[in-house]
């Protein structure tokens, strides 16, 4: 009994906590004015993306934030978005993420040294000089966007994936794609490369665990990354809602098993799962396969269709959910006390490479 009345005063306390941080955001950012841009992920959670001046994709996002007069970019996201959106500001501006925690369980599954090692593994097989492209997903360190960069390689988006594997091929015959196998399986699968020549690089064993014949014969290499998020999606909630409901929608993010985007009826990037929704008619039903806080946010804006979750357990990206509107309340304090805390700041080399690489990607368009 006094272990219930203690985590209900304990509740209690962080409801309270959380309405005068609200308050407190509200202050701080009147005070702060044009000086201040607050950019929210479309999987951030409610109490904090009510404050964002703008909202959507990580790499949107950073582009928007670059254009604005402010001269504090705090990024309500995970650390390699804010990363990306300190290589597209301009010098005078600062980014900051409200939690240094928030971090991609996918981004951390490819680190420089793994990739570095792959790649010379790579080459001893190859040669010197291989025909191989990297490309880099969005979801990745600045770091690995600068070995991209400086390869020759590129980044690209749940949107590009497929503009970037072509624009890859037409210049060498095979590439290495990372941290996300699902993405690049998925986009390769769509453009019509058999399964048998893409390929499953595990970092944790020699040469991927990968015999010299499937390298030299593969046509897409796939790190062994993946979101946690999206792994939840099964085929069995494609079936359940299909019974429940015979005329619904199956929607999902492609970074999604290949299992559930076969199933699916739609398959594409945020944006395009809004957008999609968006000009549905009325009465249409859709079960999406994506971060629950978008999902909702969805449903609350069309309420005159039926939108729910695919999945009957909560989707939610739990590094993101680790910025909390305490955690915006001090930075935006901070800021008005002439502190500055949770920079994030790109080393200058590593930010010309990255962005070598992001403006290839941004000529390759979609």
């Amino acid at each position: 009994m006094d272990i219930a009345i203690h985590e209900i005063e304990e509740n209690s306390n962080l409801i309270e906590l959380e309405a005068a941080a609200i308050e407190r955001i509200f202050a701080a950012k009147a005070k702060l004015g044009k000086d201040l841009v607050i950019l929210g992920h479309h999987y951030q959670r409610d109490e904090v993306v009510q404050f964002a001046d703008f909202q959507g994709d990580s790499f949107q996002l950073s582009k928007e934030g670059a254009k604005t007069d402010a001269k504090y970019i705090v990024f309500a996201g995970v650390h390699f978005m804010a990363e990306s959106a300190d290589i597209l500001a301009r010098p005078e501006q600062v980014v900051i993420l409200p939690n240094l925690r928030a971090g991609c369980s996918m981004a951390d599954m490819a680190n420089l040294e793994q990739v570095l090692r792959a790649w010379a593994e790579l080459e001893d097989v190859l040669g010197a000089d291989p025909s191989i492209m990297p490309i880099t997903y969005m979801n990745s360190a600045a770091n690995l966007k600068a070995f991209v960069g400086e390869r020759g390689g590129t980044v690209c988006t749940s949107s590009n994936a497929e503009a970037a594997l072509n624009w890859a091929f037409n210049q060498r015959e095979k590439v290495f794609f990372f941290p996300d196998q699902h993405l690049g399986r998925n986009t390769g699968k769509a453009m019509g490369i058999p399964l048998e020549e893409m390929v499953l690089w595990n970092p944790f064993k020699p040469y991927g665990g990968l015999s010299d014949e499937q390298i030299k014969q593969a046509r897409i290499i796939l790190w062994q990354g993946h979101c946690s998020v999206h792994q939840q999606f099964r085929p069995p909630h494609i079936d359940y809602w299909r019974k429940q409901e015979p005329d619904i929608n199956i929607i999902v993010h492609p970074e999604c098993m290949m299992e559930v985007v076969d199933k699916a009826d739609y398959v594409g990037s945020t944006a395009k799962i809004i957008d999609i929704i968006a000009a549905a008619p009325a009465g249409s039903k859709w079960a999406v396969g994506t971060e629950m806080h978008l999902v909702k946010r969805i449903k609350n804006q069309f309420p005159d269709k039926f939108v729910t979750l695919l999945s009957p357990f909560s989707c939610l990206c739990s590094t993101m959910y680790r910025i909390s509107p305490l955690d915006l309340a001090n930075i935006l304090e901070g800021l008005l006390e002439g502190r500055v805390e949770n920079r994030i700041s790109v080393p200058d080399e590593t930010k010309a490479k990255a962005k070598l690489a992001l403006d290839r990607m941004l000529t390759i368009g979609k």
